[in-house]
């Protein structure tokens, strides 16, 4: 078992995020790389998970083209041959030629649950994102309709989350309509896939570009990094859920009382262990098949 920090590739740079290692191709591509680093709390820990870029690449391979229908995507039709994914089994599976587009710098969250710092907001205020809620909602309790929350995509430091107002202010009216129109439409759409599977998709958020004059989905899609998934199963509103994505990491960096700023400290064996299997289980669940690799 091993896993992959960072990636150095015979390729231009183009960026190097907190989980992506992105290069240029020319001919208006790119090469995203997922890498198995983690971050908790907007810092990247020192320990990778050994598998978690694998699976998310493939999840957003999944989604990106079930959802074509809803929204066009960045995914190209992956015509330019790159040598070193077919020498490289591994890494053409962490791996997505997309097509460049211009970051909308906003993510697009979807709630259907009541979890998260959208539960914390409901106790403070009754509302998030400046939308009322009913009273008397307890902790994962499933919403009355799905709702779309913004947030500010910040290049470093903490995204805020914003209300719709202030979206429609920043962004015009058009583009905030759109966004959420999309959003909520392709929530719905993994939610019952999801559903189908034995898993609740309890919120998740989108990022979108422009390319060409045209609104299209962008990053990852319906992933455990960008989404909370909870087993049906064991599903029980009044108290948080266990879920298929990092919350393990956070649970247990709030349990050594680490200050939340860089450096991050090294995860033990047990935690990067039981992380990696919610990660392996979220992929298997959702599409039925062992990770490729």
């Amino acid at each position: 078992m091993s896993a992959i920090l960072s990636t150095s590739l015979s390729l231009p740079l183009h960026s190097r995020g907190k989980v992506r290692d992105t290069y240029e191709l020319g001919n208006d591509e790119l090469l995203m790389v997922a890498t198995d680093r983690i971050s908790a709390f907007d810092v990247v820990l020192p320990t990778p998970i050994p598998d978690k870029g694998r699976v998310l690449t493939q999840l957003s391979l999944f989604w990106f083209k079930q959802t074509g229908h809803i929204v066009p995507n960045h995914l190209a039709e992956q015509r330019q041959a790159v040598d070193v994914l077919a020498l490289d089994q591994d890494l053409a599976a962490r791996s997505l030629q997309v097509l460049r587009a211009e970051p909308i710098m906003y993510e697009c969250v979807v709630r259907g649950y009541l979890s998260g710092s959208g539960w914390k907001e409901y106790q403070r205020t009754g509302s998030i994102a400046g939308d009322p809620l009913p009273a008397g909602l307890r902790e994962s309790d499933r919403l009355p309709e799905p709702i779309f929350t913004p947030a500010t995509k910040a290049l470093t430091g903490h995204d805020e989350n914003i209300s719709r107002s202030r979206l429609e202010s920043e962004a015009g009216a058009d583009l905030a309509r759109q966004l959420e129109r999309l959003s909520l439409a392709l929530y719905l759409f993994g939610a019952e896939e999801a559903l189908r599977r034995g898993l609740i998709l309890a919120d998740t958020k989108f990022e979108f570009g422009m390319r060409q004059g045209r609104l299209i989905l962008i990053d990852e899609v319906m992933t455990p990094d960008s989404s909370r998934f909870w087993d049906i199963e064991s599903f029980q509103p009044g108290q948080p859920q266990p879920s298929f994505d990092k919350q393990y990491v956070r649970d247990y960096l709030e349990e050594v009382g680490w200050d939340k700023r860089p450096p991050g400290p090294p995860l033990p064996e047990d935690v990067v262990g039981g992380t990696r299997q919610r990660y392996l289980e979220a992929h298997d669940r959702l599409l039925g098949a062992n990770v490729p690799g």
